[in-house]
């Protein structure tokens, strides 16, 4: 067998079917649209599609915001559209939709990531702040989804990618309104899921699990606390997001975790919920709060953009992880276990000539007595 010749026609396979999976070409024929679009994740990820080309349809509140996100994509290579946008109101989200196809021309992928939260302990919390949380975080989600299905279904194709977090799978202190929609957001996705697989659709939804990332939700989300909030170390910088985003958008992945404490949360909370329990008790509120200067009444994004471009990174960017290898060997765990699988194969093999040869040597020794 020459597993050299395997191997490299396995990669060829999957990178070829990755150019050509949804019918685009992770170039500048791309239309996509990313919610969210003005910071963080949703910014860096507008400038990556930028690199490629892609015409990029930036939905957000903030005027501000969306002028240096259009820039950016300017600035890298692509086109840019930008509509304000209140994801909660899904009129304003289709109006969006069709603005962009009118424009453009038919939307390829969709990205899902405008979010709000409150630093609060629950009973701190007023009832309309975290049914605003619900609104933008899951709600505003839903509205996305229903404005790209809307059109790809029809046609059969297109991409649909929900930006999730760890916290979609563990609650943590401090986050209830924003782990409650990011636990909403993942059983919504699922049931859609099914109901494509039922209807043995080629429109395709991944959902990307992101750690703690340095990004200007920490300047300005509300808080009832009496300190800065900060992302749950490791801190890793939102252009890691922005990688995993960019990739799923062009890979069939059902979900993608990114960063080793995304792996370690997720799954430890599936194996021993009740060990992470205590340990978040002990740890979960320390974790989250940063030695920077704090002002309580400082203003938030909640109902209104707070005025200015936030950018894509917080203010933790001497802390902040550039890399993560564990995303690089996550986007190429099909090729590591064709390896793996082709090294045992290998050594198999080598094992067993050498046993066939020692034991033609022991009756050839045998013979000669």
């Amino acid at each position: 067998m020459n597993y050299n010749h395997t191997f490299s026609r396995y990669v060829y396979g999957r990178n070829h079917a990755a150019g050509r999976e949804y019918g685009m070409s992770n170039g500048n024929s791309d239309v996509v649209v990313i919610t969210g679009a003005t910071s963080g994740i949703g910014r860096a990820t507008a400038r990556k599609f930028g690199k490629d080309g892609a015409r990029v349809g930036l939905l957000a509140r903030g005027e501000d915001g969306l002028s240096g996100a259009e820039e950016d994509i300017e600035d890298a290579g692509g086109e840019a559209l930008t509509i304000q946008t209140d994801v909660t109101e899904y009129e304003q989200v289709e109006a969006a939709a069709d603005r962009v196809e009118d424009e453009f021309g038919p939307i390829d992928i969709w990205i899902n990531d405008a979010m709000t939260t409150v630093f609060a302990e629950f009973l701190d919390i007023e009832p309309e702040e975290y049914n605003r949380v619900t609104e933008v975080t899951y709600l505003g989600t839903a509205n996305g989804s229903r404005a790209a299905l809307s059109r790809m279904v029809p046609r059969d194709e297109g991409k649909l990618v929900q930006v999730g977090s760890a916290m979609s799978y563990r609650g943590i202190p401090l986050q209830s309104a924003y782990s409650g929609s990011k636990f909403a957001i993942r059983g919504m996705t699922e049931s859609l899921r099914t109901e494509l697989l039922h209807n043995d659709s080629d429109v395709d939804i991944s959902m990307v699990q992101l750690p703690g990332l340095n990004t200007p939700q920490f300047d300005h989300c509300r808080g009832h606390v009496d300190e800065y909030p900060q992302p749950v170390p490791p801190i890793y910088q939102p252009e890691i997001a922005a990688d995993a985003i960019h990739w799923v958008s062009y890979h069939r992945r059902r979900e993608l975790y990114v960063g080793r404490s995304s792996l370690k949360t997720i799954w430890g909370n599936k194996i021993a919920p009740w060990i992470v329990d205590r340990y978040l008790a002990r740890t979960g509120y320390s974790g989250q709060f940063s030695d920077l200067d704090y002002d309580p009444d400082r203003p938030d994004n909640l109902f209104d953009p707070v005025p200015g471009d936030p950018g894509a990174h917080g203010p933790f960017d001497k802390r902040a992880i550039p890399t993560s290898r564990q995303l690089q060997l996550a986007k190429h765990r099909r090729e590591l276990g064709v390896i793996g699988t082709l090294l045992v194969a290998l050594f198999v093999r080598l094992w067993v000539g050498s046993e066939d040869e020692n034991d033609q040597h022991d009756e050839s020794a045998g013979t000669s007595e």
